[in-house]
């Protein structure tokens, strides 16, 4: 009897070692990045090299402008979340929107040397790439949306010198996302790595329930809007480009840095935003010295989108004064 349990103990430990291996893991996409982004973008689709990535943009008004505009947009979105933005915007300015990694039409690379294309040195680097190329010389603002924002935020603290504004928009500044750093490992132990993909694809679905949250006037979520946030998800291997940027490093500390932005910022929100709490924004606004605020209301959490004409005038009005 004791030698039977040995043996079964055997085989239960095998299969857990080497069955989830077994487990067949295919992308439901099959399509390139250009042929999904041709039909949302048509030619205005562009592509800037920064190191293994191939970012996706689009751009609006005079790139010899004094100006220069760079938009980040948030988790599951990509640059389409500006469309209703750029017109206006690019009245005052050259304006840039990209898709960041593992959104939008921006190439997914499963293998890389060097920094991890989906992690914070990346989303950093990427903003000086685009600064480097459209901004040297210019006033440069910087916008950034809910995770978008975070990240907006960390680069100001770090590079104030190379803005002469920044603008965040339902900032996810106060609470940490992503996985505890203290279980990160489990997520690079080879069978749940292999399984990941599968682990993650449940965003095609859940992903819109969490846009419907984002709105308060629900009405306002057209046909075109569903196509842009699912159009990226017919791309071939979409789900091992989330599952690597699930796994990948972020910058953890990004509340304590907002007390050392001293460059001209404004705060954005909406007056019932259901998933960046609206009181967190208005926190978020009192620890960036100097900052302006600006409540938008009957608007949830994409500002942008949902009242783009309020945003637009909020942003315009702003950089106007400053």
């Amino acid at each position: 009897m004791r030698k039977f349990f040995r043996w079964f103990a055997l085989v239960v430990f095998a299969a857990a070692l080497v069955g989830p291996f077994l487990v067949p893991v295919n992308t439901s996409g099959n399509l390139t990045k250009e042929a999904a982004a041709a039909e949302i973008w048509g030619d205005e689709s562009q592509w800037h090299d920064v190191g293994d990535l191939e970012v996706h943009f689009v751009e609006a008004g005079d790139p010899a402008s004094g100006r220069f505009i760079l938009l980040l947009h948030g988790f599951g979105a990509s640059a389409w979340s500006f469309k209703e933005n750029l017109a206006a915007l690019s009245q005052i300015g050259h304006v840039v929107a990209f898709d960041r990694p593992a959104f939008g039409f921006t190439s997914r690379p499963e293998g890389w040397d060097g920094t991890n294309p989906y992690g914070f040195e990346s989303q950093i680097a990427i903003i000086d790439a685009f600064i480097d190329s459209f901004g040297v010389g210019k006033e440069v603002i910087l916008l950034g949306h809910s995770q978008g924002g975070s990240i907006a935020a960390s680069y100001a603290e770090a590079r104030q010198e190379r803005l002469s504004g920044l603008v965040l928009f339902a900032p996810a500044v106060l609470s940490g996302g992503g996985v505890p750093g203290g279980l990160a490992w489990l997520l690079d132990v080879p069978q749940i790595d292999h399984l990941g993909p599968l682990l993650v694809s449940s965003i095609a679905s859940s992903g819109l329930d969490i846009l419907y949250s984002s709105y308060v006037d629900q009405s306002k979520i057209t046909d075109a809007t569903l196509g842009a946030y699912t159009q990226p998800l017919k791309i071939s291997g979409w789900e091992r480009a989330f599952w690597e940027f699930t796994k990948a490093p972020r910058d953890g500390d990004v509340a304590a840095g907002l007390t050392k932005i001293t460059i001209p910022t404004l705060v954005i929100a909406g007056d019932q935003d259901q998933i960046v709490p609206t009181a967190d924004s208005i926190e978020a606004a009192s620890q960036i010295h100097g900052s302006e605020l600006v409540i938008i209301p009957r608007t949830g959490h994409l500002p942008n989108e949902e009242s783009p004409a309020e945003f637009a005038s909020a942003v315009v009005s702003f950089i106007a004064r400053h």
